[in-house]
């Protein structure tokens, strides 16, 4: 793995309706360095929308990489650190035998957190933590930018 572990990345998403028009945004902090993205999907939710923050970023930086993941979403960082290894035993099945939800989602995730050193941090959203607050301006920015483009 690459020794930079200095890079933080705080991620989350959001939905106007749920479903509705959605948004992800990702703040990207490295040693000397910070990057934004955002983006959007118009028939969405919001748990799809903090996925695809988190794939989004991950996307962004070279394979072998040590990344701080913040989220305030318990649903991502849950996911992927306990209930992932009981889906893909049960054929990806929760353990109510039921279809798990974003599997598109979740299998692309896992694809790239095996690609990189991921330590995972959750943090309560709304809360005045400068990372989060800046992930969410960008995933409502996601939104916004669509809405004036219409």
């Amino acid at each position: 793995m690459e020794k930079n572990n200095n890079i933080k990345m705080y991620t989350d998403g959001a939905c106007k309706g749920n479903p509705g028009i959605g948004g992800w945004g990702v703040f990207i902090q490295k040693e000397n360095d910070q990057s934004d993205l955002y983006g959007f999907d118009l028939k969405t939710t919001n748990n799809k929308m903090e996925l695809k923050a988190v794939i989004e970023g991950l996307k962004t930086i070279n394979p072998k990489t040590n990344v701080t993941i913040i989220t305030d979403s318990q649903y991502v960082k849950n996911g992927i650190n306990q209930w992932i290894f009981n889906w893909k035993k049960n054929g990806w099945k929760t353990a109510a035998r039921k279809p798990v939800k974003n599997i598109d989602l979740w299998k692309e995730l896992d694809d790239l957190v095996a690609n990189h050193s991921v330590d995972w941090e959750w943090v309560k959203g709304h809360s005045g933590n400068p990372g989060n607050e800046r992930a969410d301006q960008l995933a409502n920015k996601g939104i916004d930018d669509y809405l004036k483009k219409r």
